[in-house]
């Protein structure tokens, strides 16, 4: 009986996305003929989803907590085999529960917001195997396993950005698909040289299988972290590959909810399963931390030139991927966790109800009036939101000399604090008072809450931040002191980027950022040059035989 829970808990986490992938594989060649009846079972098929992952969770809590295998195939060495097994841990049920949150509320979003579409049923029948295959990624305990739903889930997510014939969508859904299979190729490599190298295709076990090798690391494993980062980069659309990102916004609402509230952690997930090995290859990180802050810096910019909602929203998951991926490469693992439940809960609302934005601003009489944002108002928010931050943490008694990361998080939330308080010195001038007081009440809690569960994900994960060996490191040290230069400045350009709007050195930039730099204009020339190439197609000719037409 003492083996009873792990066997349930992993035969649930397998089940669990089965309902899922059986609909959209039953549903046939013509979906939109069953419609009603598609959307119904989809829907119940997400409602059996969660339930399977609260079950999962439930039972993981009273002791189970090994992996399990199911069906193997064997493979010549290093191959090995390719398994159906599941990986009990908390990063991946806290991933499960998640995503069966996200899902199911989008898929019922989606009831009402295709009712009526012509191809209703084919896009239930893609979302149900887009959510299917993207549960048994997050589970998969073999190499090869996860590799097949990483591209699977790609695949069938492509069909939904492309699920309006509009030549914009199309565009941006072959930009991603693109990118995508150059990360499957670089990630296939480096699966290769792990199991190669290490003689294991479980993931479970690498951690074990790498305390066995010396340091330095062999040149394969070195190699198969870079390749691992250059995967993980253009999965999460960072800059530059960042463009399809924000032109697939003409792919329905429920299908932006979905990706930005989900399929696009897809590479922070994926570092997070490889902490092991990432954590041992010091410039790795200090790669993820370049990447991260750059796209970040650059997001935040170009995010205030959108002039809609949805690419505005586009622009900053863009940004807050990068943040993520700075995060992972300061070793703050349980940051990242963290990071990614609460942007994919905002990200959901905030995409699912754009539409209201536009209704409640119809609906203002007399907006407030901003006054101008001035280096001065901005220098003392600052000064403020220090002092707040500094007096939280000596409360909660926050370890900044033991973990020099965490001092640049400080910096990274008085900035946070300081655009808050910003909100209100910039507001209605009338109502300063009244905003200036909800706002210090509204920081002093971000900053409390922002230490308390950093500290509760950074004990309840399990992963520490000594695993990173970069640290003390001359590179290391001065890529944190950037980003705290970084985050200040951008603090102060962003106020001021609405008065140099006037000038032509600041019209000049506000274009530019409104371009994406341009660099994105380059991808779109190259998915237009590949997907414009004659081919060969073979027609009925004049006697009915085949005629060549080139198209």
């Amino acid at each position: 009986m003492a083996g009873l829970p792990t066997v349930t808990t992993a035969t649930i986490v397998l089940i669990l996305p089965l309902p899922l992938l059986a609909v959209g594989l039953l549903s046939g060649l013509a979906p939109d003929r069953h419609a009603r009846l598609l959307k119904k079972w989809v829907f119940g098929a997400a409602w059996c989803a969660l339930i399977g992952a609260m079950a999962a969770t439930t039972t993981y809590l009273l002791g189970s907590t090994q992996s399990e295998t199911f069906l193997s195939v064997g493979f010549p060495a290093p191959w090995r085999q390719l398994a159906l097994g599941v990986d009990l841990n908390v990063v991946t049920l806290i991933m499960l529960l998640l995503v069966g949150l996200v899902g199911l509320v989008v898929v019922r979003f989606s009831r009402t917001y295709l009712e009526g579409d012509r191809h209703e049923g084919r896009f239930h029948r893609w979302m149900g195997l887009t959510l299917g295959s993207f549960f048994l990624l997050l589970v998969s305990n073999n190499l090869w396993e996860f590799f097949l739903f990483w591209v699977v889930t790609s695949l069938c997510l492509h069909r939904l950005l492309a699920f309006y014939d509009r030549p914009g969508a199309l565009v941006a859904a072959r930009k991603h698909d693109l990118f995508d299979r150059v990360g499957d190729v670089a990630l296939l490599i480096a699966f290769v040289l792990i199991a190669a190298t290490l003689h294991t295709v479980n993931i479970s076990q690498i951690s074990s299988a790498l305390a066995d090798i010396p340091r330095p690391l062999p040149f394969a494993l070195e190699l198969a972290s870079g390749l691992l980062v250059l995967s993980a980069v253009l999965k999460s659309a960072q800059f530059p590959f960042h463009g399809w990102l924000i032109q697939v916004m003409e792919a329905p609402t429920p299908v932006s909810a979905l990706l930005h509230a989900g399929i696009i952690y897809t590479g922070a997930f994926l570092l997070l399963r490889m902490v092991p090995l990432m954590a041992r290859v010091a410039w790795t990180g200090d790669i993820l931390m370049m990447v991260g802050l750059i796209s970040l810096t650059l997001a935040s910019l170009m995010m205030m030139t959108a002039t809609t909602i949805k690419g505005a929203l586009a622009y900053s998951t863009a940004g807050q991927i990068g943040f993520m991926l700075m995060e992972f490469g300061m070793g703050l693992y349980g940051l990242v966790l963290l990071h990614i439940v609460s942007h994919a809960v905002y990200k959901a609302h905030a995409f699912l109800s754009s539409g209201s934005v536009v209704d409640q601003s119809r609906l203002m009489v007399s907006p407030p009036v901003p006054t101008s944002p001035t280096v001065g108002r901005a220098l003392g928010t600052l000064v403020a939101s220090t002092v707040m931050v500094v007096l939280v943490s000596a409360i909660i008694r926050v370890p900044w000399v033991r973990e020099p990361s965490l001092l640049v998080m400080g910096v990274v939330l008085t900035v946070a604090v300081s655009h808050l308080a910003l909100q209100a010195v910039n507001g209605s001038p009338h109502r300063l008072r009244d905003f200036l007081g909800a706002m210090v009440i509204l920081s002093a809690i971000v900053s409390v809450a922002y230490f308390v569960l950093d500290g509760l994900f950074f004990r309840f994960v399990g992963m520490s931040a000594p695993l990173v060996h970069g640290w003390g490191s001359a590179v290391y040290d001065t890529i944190l002191g950037f980003i705290s230069l970084v985050m200040v400045g951008l603090l102060f350009l962003q106020q001021l980027l609405p008065r140099l709007q006037n000038t032509p050195g600041g019209e000049a930039l506000y274009v530019h950022l409104y371009n994406d730099l341009y660099i994105d204009l380059m991808f779109t020339r190259l998915v237009e040059w590949l997907w414009s190439k004659p081919h060969k197609v073979w027609v009925a000719g004049p006697n009915n035989g085949p005629s060549e037409e080139r198209l």
